[in-house]
């Protein structure tokens, strides 16, 4: 008889695998006395890299416009590699679009400030992120539309 196997979950290396910073109005933008509008844009994606081994990227954008000029664009790709065992088929979509980007929004919040803040602006401090609302909301979206599943992902 076997033994159900008990499920692991660990972060084996977390890493920022992408960033850029660009200030397209510099100088000028930095004579502006008006604050800015701030955008941010996550996307996150998963995949396999050898048995219970996965890579997760969390990427963030954001962009801070003042009328029509953008003031800065900042992106960030905070990436981690999971070892993920013995989690049934069923959940571990959840565990990849939920719990790893969950890790991974700390190491993503400080980066984007830590860019933002080099560049000469004040920090953009990310909000808290419920992981587990967008993947409802990308089920539901799915079920709304199932000849669609070969659309790329969405961005939150």
């Amino acid at each position: 008889m076997s033994e159900q196997q008990e499920a692991t979950f660990g972060v084996e290396k977390i890493y920022l695998k992408d960033a850029s910073l660009e200030i397209p109005h510099a100088p000028q933008v930095f004579l502006e006395t008006e604050g800015p509008q701030i955008e941010v844009s996550l996307h996150s994606q998963a995949a396999a890299l050898d048995a219970g081994m996965f890579e997760v990227v969390l990427t963030v954008t954001v962009t801070a416009k003042l009328k029509d000029k953008t003031v800065f664009l900042v992106e960030a790709a905070q990436a981690g590699i999971f070892q993920i065992l013995n989690i049934p088929a069923e959940n571990m979509d959840a565990v990849l679009a939920v719990t790893c980007p969950g890790v991974l929004l700390p190491y993503a919040r400080e980066a984007v400030s830590s860019l933002v803040m080099r560049a000469g602006f004040p920090p953009v401090v990310l909000q808290h992120m419920s992981f587990e609302a967008l993947y409802q909301q990308r089920l539901q979206q799915q079920t709304q539309q199932p000849q669609q599943n070969d659309t790329p992902p969405q961005s939150h």
